[in-house]
């Protein structure tokens, strides 16, 4: 057990009232991401506060009316895995930073350069994001700060976020294969088995073309037909 002195705090404001719980740094950013770590080992003391600087807890009563339980632990699992944690510095530098790395390659497969048509590798796409000093939160998901860290990346990158849908045929014999690796990769859209080929209409992101061309080209010996039907922007 961490420590008091050496505790972070997690809180919570729930109708009115604010709860905090002194937390081991590491294990608490370790059980809100859902490791297997026990609550016991991440609490640094078995209380409730209203305020953990000043030592004042949350009564009883208060506890059972917003959590409708006295249990200690459960409570403060909930303030861990929907309150605010308060990270260290390193920790906020490292989570950061995974963050950062997840948006570039969100960008990296979704985008590509409108002049060469080509995605760009995630580090051009870091660098940029570090030039235009975007500013990422290391608890919203990827996903939902992806647009925003798009507009102003592409203030110093010409990026553009395309899908399109792409005909493939591919010869009986690697058929199986090779459906099974479309799959495994995206939705197919519409299929065709014929006795010589199997065809299929699938829709990607742009960047990802070259993943899926190189992957079917392997599985069938560079026999695979691709064609783009459509493409357009998101």
């Amino acid at each position: 057990m961490v420590s008091v002195e050496d505790a972070t705090i997690a809180r919570m404001t729930r109708d009115g009232l604010h709860f905090e719980v002194l937390v081991d740094p590491d294990l608490a950013l370790r059980y809100r991401k859902g490791e297997a770590v026990s609550i016991e080992s991440v609490l640094a003391s078995q209380f409730i506060y209203s305020d953990s600087k000043k030592g004042e807890k949350v009564s009883d009563h208060d506890l059972q009316k917003v959590f409708h339980t006295p249990d200690i632990f459960a409570i403060a699992s909930s303030i861990l895995k929907h309150g605010e944690l308060q990270l260290t510095t390193e920790q906020r530098r490292k989570f950061a930073e995974e963050k950062k790395r997840q948006i570039a390659d969100i960008i990296s497969k979704q985008g590509i350069d409108p002049k060469t048509k080509l995605p760009h590798p995630a580090q051009r796409i870091l660098n940029a994001m570090e030039q235009a000093k975007v500013h990422i939160d290391p608890f919203r998901e990827a996903k939902d700060q992806l647009k925003e860290v798009l507009e102003h990346v592409q203030e110093v990158l010409p990026i553009a976020l395309e899908r399109v849908e792409v005909a493939i045929r591919v010869p009986m014999s690697y058929a199986g294969k090779a459906s099974s690796a479309v799959r495994s990769i995206t939705p197919v859209k519409t299929e065709e088995w014929k006795s010589d080929a199997w065809m299929a209409v699938i829709e990607i992101p742009a960047g990802l073309q070259s993943e899926i061309y190189d992957k079917l080209n392997s599985l069938t010996g560079g026999t695979v037909e691709t064609k783009i039907i459509k493409e357009h922007k998101v």
